[in-house]
């Protein structure tokens, strides 16, 4: 009867944690984590934001969010729930930007993205520069890499 109990018991807990995974729900308080480090927003330079903007909004698709300056030359963008991304109008640094340094957005279908940046003359490559290549990851994942308006690098993924 005892090994029954703890079966059940196990079986009960285990449970319970599974359900508090499923609906997102904390194992910890907030007290046991405030001293973590919370990722909170990514910010671009760009020599042109009404250029930036257009990218932003109608390759990614991001939409952009209300802007805590209030000013012309900050947009924000909603990127993921909780975390921002905003867009800065300024003397940029004219260094050639490195495709290690990159942001990444996955899309429910990169076939469909490729056929977007082809109707839009955006060129994009796989990791190692070859224009027009998809790259197929180990994992099953398939990315192309891209550029904004300021020469940043943008992976885009199918990974879900």
């Amino acid at each position: 009867m005892l090994n029954l109990l703890k079966v059940s018991n196990i079986t009960n807990r285990a449970f319970k944690i599974a359900a508090l995974l499923l609906l997102g729900i904390p194992l910890v308080s907030n007290a046991q984590t405030a001293d973590k480090a919370v990722f909170n927003h990514v910010a671009l330079c760009s020599k042109n934001l009404k250029k930036s903007n257009d990218f932003y909004t109608s390759v990614l698709n991001l939409k952009i969010i209300p802007n805590p300056f209030k000013d012309t030359v900050h947009t924000w963008y909603n990127i993921a729930p909780n975390i921002a991304m905003h867009v800065i109008q300024g003397d940029c640094s004219p260094a050639q930007k490195l495709i290690g340094d990159h942001i990444c957005f996955s899309v429910p279908s990169i076939t469909n993205f490729i056929t977007l940046l082809n109707q839009k003359k955006i060129p994009y490559s796989n990791w190692k520069g070859v224009t027009g290549q998809v790259e197929h990851r180990v994992d099953g994942v398939s990315q192309v890499y891209i550029q904004d308006p300021d020469g940043y690098w943008i992976e885009i993924n199918d990974a879900r």
